[in-house]
């Protein structure tokens, strides 16, 4: 059993840890899960989630969603706002893997129309967008083109003929967080980035084929206004990949600054060196967050050009345009990322530094910076799952204000990767899927191995859960049907 005897039942969706669970919390923690969800949870979510409470500047509550598990410094699940006047940024609450995030794009081809052609589909996705550990894309560029790559995020992929206009709409911040300065990321930063533009990596990073069956559509008039409805048993396309080596390189190059100033210089006691920090606006902690924007629009970019080389596979194979096949973006949302947004606390709106690790921004209708289409059906939600089982698209709802309007961000783990290497074998898991109608490419047996469908929570729990604590809406249940996996 790990849940402590401390943690409160607020609701049957929402639990909190109060502040006298561990000196030096400023704030309760809480948890958005049903009972199940919070009784499978490892020791460890409760352990990071009360730590959070205790960084400097927490406002309201530190948060962990239905799909959190234990991770570096913040639990992955992980939200925390700062008041940036008083408050910290630490990179334990971004991630190593910057602006980690999912894209869905549309397609107007149904199941019938690419079952016939699918496993030359997969194979061509897989030849053409690289995976695996340290893959480097096709597109050529010298260090310098990389710097103004990651100030620029999906703008200059717009310039060099990689996207629409549209695609720019359809990204969280137009695919561009202003302010990041290439000047405060490494050269090494840079070198283990430079060259891997366009690619997936390795982990639990994917791109999968996907159906909208009609029996799995579970609010029509949202999922007609984010175009899953335009031919029955549609074909939609899914992609899951982050800011690679570089955004490792620049978390790792601030932790290590942090841990070297935090305390000697700042006076600030953290009780988890993984949550090591700086005050927001002290000049490490700013140019933290200018590096930050740097991996979080590589990551921008990179999602671009694989979208890319997806258009460029299905109009080769299917002899028709990227328009005529109607290849367009549903949306881009980010996971691992902090933002500066405005949000009420304690019947006041301020600005605040809102950290999401391994969580996803969830704007409601009406919210300022949504494209127009989604003023009134509030920001589409991707919720990837395992690539046996299925994933979801969600909507934000008003009530998410309770979390800063963040859901979760996937399924979340039930056993670590060496575990689930452990327990299944790659070669066999690809046989079987493929047994059951998925078709899987992948660059190692191993990496598979990992992502099998028991080693993560059961997909519709964790949707169902987000629902019910008002943080996000169930539009439709996608089935995979095609993966290829790094």
């Amino acid at each position: 059993m790990n849940v402590p005897a401390a943690l409160k039942r607020i609701t049957d969706q929402v639990w909190e840890l109060p502040v006298s669970y561990k000196e030096g919390m400023l704030v309760p923690a809480r948890i958005f899960a049903s009972e199940k969800l919070v009784r499978e949870m490892d020791a460890g979510v409760f352990e990071q989630v009360s730590n959070v409470a205790t960084l400097p500047g927490i406002q309201r509550y530190a948060y962990c969603m239905p799909d959190g598990h234990w991770g570096y410094g913040f639990p992955i699940g992980g939200v925390a706002a700062m008041d940036p006047g008083t408050g910290v940024i630490s990179p334990g609450g971004i991630g190593f893997d910057i602006n980690c995030g999912m894209r869905l794009v549309l397609t107007n081809l149904t199941a019938d129309q690419v079952f016939p052609k699918l496993h030359q589909l997969v194979d061509r996705l897989f030849a053409r967008i690289p995976t695996g550990v340290g893959c480097h894309g096709f597109v050529k560029l010298k260090q310098d083109d990389f710097r103004s790559i990651v100030q620029q995020g999906s703008r200059w992929c717009l310039k060099n003929g990689f996207a629409t206009q549209e695609d720019l709409d359809m990204t969280e911040e137009g695919g561009c967080f202003s302010g990041a300065d290439a000047s405060h990321i490494s050269d090494k930063a840079v070198e283990r980035g430079y060259n891997q533009l366009g690619t997936l990596g390795s982990g639990n990073h994917y791109c999968e084929i996907q159906v909208v069956k009609p029996e799995n559509i579970m609010d029509a008039e949202l999922a007609a206004a984010f175009g899953l409805t335009t031919v029955p048993n549609q074909v939609v396309i899914m992609f899951h990949c982050g800011s690679r080596g570089f955004g490792h390189q620049v978390a790792t190059d601030y932790l290590k600054l942090f841990l070297s100033v935090m305390g000697r210089k700042y006076g600030i006691k953290i009780v988890d060196r993984e949550l090591a920090c700086a005050p927001f606006h002290s000049p490490e902690g700013q140019a933290y967050f200018s590096a930050m924007k740097c991996a979080v629009n590589m990551a921008f970019a990179n999602r671009q050009v694989i979208l890319h080389r997806i258009r460029e596979v299905f109009s080769d194979l299917f002899h028709a345009s990227p328009d005529e096949l109607g290849l367009r973006m549903v949306y881009d949302v980010a996971h691992n990322t902090a933002k500066l947004e405005r949000h009420e606390v304690n019947g006041t709106r301020k600005e605040l530094l809102v950290h999401r690790k391994g969580s996803t921004r969830a704007f409601g209708p009406g919210a300022a910076g949504l494209p127009g289409c989604y003023a009134k059906t509030g920001q589409p939600v991707i919720i990837g799952g395992s690539m046996e089982t299925g994933s979801y698209l969600l909507a934000g709802m008003q009530s998410g204000a309770d979390a800063f309007f963040t859901t979760a961000h996937g399924s979340g783990r039930t056993m670590s990767r060496h575990e689930a290497k452990k327990n299944f074998r790659g070669d066999k898991l690809q046989r079987e899927m493929e047994a059951r109608g998925i078709y899987v490419r992948t660059d190692s047996f191993g990496g598979l191995a990992e992502e099998a469908g028991p080693a993560y929570k059961n997909i519709d729990e964790v949707v169902e859960a987000t629902e019910l604590a008002g943080l996000s809406k169930r539009v439709a249940r996608l089935v995979p049907i095609g993966n290829i996996k790094g």
